[in-house]
């Protein structure tokens, strides 16, 4: 179970991490369904963390895609990982074992800038390594559905902050999506305010709460 120490949290869920992307960052955002008829789909994640999320989600995006669809995943990571550490926290769930071997045979040496791997012929990964609030601002590329899985807003604050909601929010496109398992109260209020429309959904494994929401299309 890997934990940071600079933020005194763990990784991802202590029950099961690869059924909370399921539940919280799939689901969330009406995945794989909303798949079936995009040509081109782009989710933007922050906290890549040991890359779960990633490979669930290719593991999904390859069982539920089209034959001409293209997914486009982008992650920001202020401290992204090595390749051996990827492996090791990954290997917990053989459901993933094929996508856990892809990433890490493709990982560098050094992460650092734009990691951009091709994972199959219909995926991309960019790994955008930096402060996800620099790194946003400066991008113009725009989203279909966005992963929140930074660590507990009580440890990272900075991940929640009103201006990064209001960034995420305008890089989405109109009935794009996000979702996260946080559900704090300035969290809420911050992507309130930043112009989603929101839902409160049941967390996983017995958390009262997560957030999902939708930009509206003007």
């Amino acid at each position: 179970m890997p934990y940071s120490t600079a933020f005194g949290d763990h990784f991802y869920c202590q029950t099961d991490g690869r059924l909370e992307c399921g539940h919280v960052f799939l689901a969330g955002n009406g995945l794989p369904a909303r798949w079936q008829n995009a040509a081109e789909f782009r989710i933007g994640e922050l906290g890549f963390g040991t890359g779960l999320n990633a490979a669930e989600t290719w593991r999904q995006w390859k069982a539920h895609r089209g034959p001409n669809g293209g997914l486009h995943f982008v992650s920001f990571e202020l401290h992204p990982m090595q390749a051996e550490d990827i492996d090791r926290a990954l290997s917990r769930w053989p459901e993933i074992g094929a996508e856990r071997k892809a990433l890490v045979a493709r990982w560098p040496e050094t992460p650092e800038g734009h990691v951009d791997i091709d994972l199959d012929a219909q995926t991309h990964l960019t790994v955008v390594c930096g402060d996800a609030h620099a790194s946003l601002g400066a991008s113009d590329l725009t989203f279909d559905a966005w992963f929140l899985d930074g660590f507990a807003p009580s440890r990272n604050s900075a991940m929640w902050s009103a201006e990064l909601m209001q960034l995420v929010f305008d890089r989405t496109r109109p009935g794009g999506s996000f979702a996260t398992y946080a559900a704090a109260g300035f969290v809420r209020r911050n992507l309130i305010a930043a112009g989603y429309a929101l839902e409160r959904r049941p967390g996983f494994a017995g958390k009262r709460e997560m957030l999902c929401g939708i930009r509206s299309i003007d």
